[in-house]
């Protein structure tokens, strides 16, 4: 099937098919001008009235990885210490104070916002949510390994690094290069025919 797709079959597998999620990482460092990089790759993508919720908290010293350790579920401690970057990834509860300059095509839109606080957080929920997974693409992109995991203490990690309340966390993601094994065995995936339906 890979024939009726425009991406070439090398950046098919670094992107999705050979991608894995890795579960130890090696010590090489990630310098910062490749975090640079896949944000600026990553940014490009769609979100509703071009919102850009995500925000991004790079944690590459070892004191501020001990910092998020006792908020991160135990099976995720081990490796999230030994990565030599994490990235925790929040949403922006005020991401419509950048509309003006975002979104202009449409005035008012801040002050939409700003007066719906339901709009507001769906909005920043799913919006950010959507920025994480093209974030994650933009890792597999540098050629790096990325290990996601929502295996934390959010308002533990929420008041160790985002005290003023506005950043709320969604996602806390290892990366580097892969470490000694690691990898567990592939998982399969739902097929075609068992999740389109054509109407």
């Amino acid at each position: 099937m890979s024939e009726h797709l425009e991406l070439d079959k090398a950046a098919q597998e670094l992107l999705f098919t050979e991608a894995r999620t890795a579960n130890s990482f090696s010590p090489e460092p990630v310098p910062d001008e490749t975090l640079r990089a896949i944000w600026e790759l990553a940014k490009w993508a769609p979100t509703a009235v071009n919102s850009n919720p995500l925000r991004v908290l790079y944690l590459r010293t070892e004191q501020a990885k001990a910092r998020l350790a006792p908020h991160m579920a135990e099976g995720n401690r081990a490796k999230t210490s030994t990565a030599p970057v994490v990235a925790v990834l929040a949403a922006d509860t005020e991401f419509h104070e950048h509309l003006p300059r975002l979104f202009p095509v449409i005035e008012g839109m801040r002050e939409h916002f700003a007066g719906d606080e339901v709009s507001r957080t769906h909005t920043a929920d799913f919006n950010s949510a959507l920025q994480a997974g093209y974030f994650l693409l933009a890792v597999r992109a540098a050629g790096l390994a990325a290990g996601p995991m929502a295996g934390f203490d959010r308002a533990g990690v929420d008041g160790e690094f985002f005290a003023d309340g506005r950043h709320r966390s969604i996602l806390v993601v290892n990366i580097g290069k892969p470490g000694e094994n690691p990898w567990f065995d592939r998982l399969p995936r739902l097929d075609y025919d068992e999740v389109v339906t054509l109407a």
